[in-house]
């Protein structure tokens, strides 16, 4: 856990909080002058808020889904998710320096999947090195006291129908208020591997600065709402052609990306079947987390011989660990559909999990597994 920064007092009704000023090395990259602005808010209201938080309201707060995701987010949209027990909240920064208006991305709020139960509005002013919680609010109230600007695609709220005092929130949750936080919305409609393609082809460029505006809601949302889609989205607007190549890692290394994702090459000893012999050969891994166990995801390739039939594999990180009872290996498609013998359960518990697919050049999978893990998020695999 980060220190967390002390608070100081400007107004009695708000808290504020200190932001360094400095710029840091290394900074992730956007494809335009704007996103980059987004990141570096968001970055840096992050970096002040969640120590903060953790600290005086919810100790088991962490980034949603994870920050290796956060630059493929601020990309294209402002904010940023946070996770607690079972409720979820959204940073919503900005610049301005008239506090009178909460203004959410439609994205936040219409998206079942990044849909938060609280909406945090928070003033930026990094010349002075502060940051001011000038109020939240809840989806409810934002879907129905919220006004919908079709122009930009964003919900607001009057900075009087926002709750003031952040410390509310604590105090509601230890009531065990009964509100209901989040509204009810409409599902989107899925789209097809055809259709996010030739979104990813339009919207990939640098050269469209608004992204997010540039067609539909429906199919924008859907798009987002695909993980494996939406890094694919910020890796095409930095010029990145392939990041997710399981046989270009196993070539010349794993992608910078993908490094951060938890991706690494391993070297693999396997004793095939009515073989005496054991074959040694490379394969990709990654650990993983489910509830607060620690296990290893391995890709490869069958044989050393064999590159269009490929294995995955879910095994414990401890010496002669199992897997539990319950748990579920799972691949989909990259449009997110299932598949015949795609999924492996463990009725009882077992050495491992495994499945063996036969793929084509260029053909992509999505993994999944149940618990979820922590900071799941779907990546597209691509053989």
């Amino acid at each position: 856990m980060l220190n967390a920064p002390p608070p100081f007092t400007i107004d009695s009704q708000h808290l504020y909080l200190e932001i360094t000023q400095s710029p840091e090395a290394q900074e992730q990259a956007y494809s335009t002058a704007g996103a980059c602005q987004r990141g570096w808010i968001n970055k840096k209201c992050l970096q002040a808020f969640l120590p903060w938080f953790q600290e005086e309201i919810a100790p088991t707060a962490r980034v949603y889904p994870n920050s290796a995701a956060l630059p493929s987010f601020w990309e294209v949209v402002n904010g940023t998710a946070i996770t607690f027990d079972r409720d979820r909240l959204v940073l919503i920064p900005t610049l301005a320096m008239d506090d009178d208006e909460l203004r959410v991305p439609q994205e936040w709020v219409d998206i079942p999947e990044w849909v938060a139960d609280y909406y945090v509005a928070i003033q930026v002013n990094p010349d002075d090195g502060w940051m001011k919680i000038f109020g939240y609010t809840t989806h409810q109230i934002l879907k129905t006291k919220g006004v919908y600007d079709p122009g930009d695609r964003t919900y607001s709220l009057e900075s009087e129908d926002l709750i003031s005092n952040i410390n509310v929130l604590w105090v509601t949750r230890q009531l065990n208020d009964p509100e209901a936080l989040r509204a009810q919305i409409a599902p989107l409609d899925p789209i097809t591997k055809t259709q996010a393609e030739n979104l990813l082809e339009r919207l990939g460029h640098p050269d469209v600065k608004f992204p997010r505006l540039g067609v539909p809601f429906s199919l924008w949302g859907a798009l987002l709402a695909h993980s494996g889609w939406r890094k694919k989205l910020y890796e095409l607007r930095q010029g990145l052609l392939i990041q997710w190549s399981i046989p270009q890692w196993l070539q010349t290394g794993v992608a910078n990306l993908a490094q951060q994702w938890g991706w690494e090459k391993r070297e693999f000893v396997v004793v095939p079947a009515r073989m005496r012999s054991a074959e040694t050969f490379f394969g990709l891994s990654r650990e993983i987390i489910v509830a607060e166990h620690t296990y290893e995801l391995r890709v490869f390739p069958k044989s050393a011989s064999e590159d269009y039939v490929w294995r995955f594999e879910l095994r414990s990180t401890t010496p002669s660990g199992q897997i539990p009872a319950g748990f579920k290996l799972r691949l989909l498609t990259e449009d997110l559909q299932a598949f015949e013998n795609n999924e492996d359960t463990a009725t009882t518990p077992v050495d491992m999990l495994y499945l063996e697919v036969i793929l084509e050049l260029g053909e992509g999978l999505v993994w999944e597994i149940e618990p979820a893990p922590e900071d799941y998020d779907w990546e597209i695999l691509r053989f």
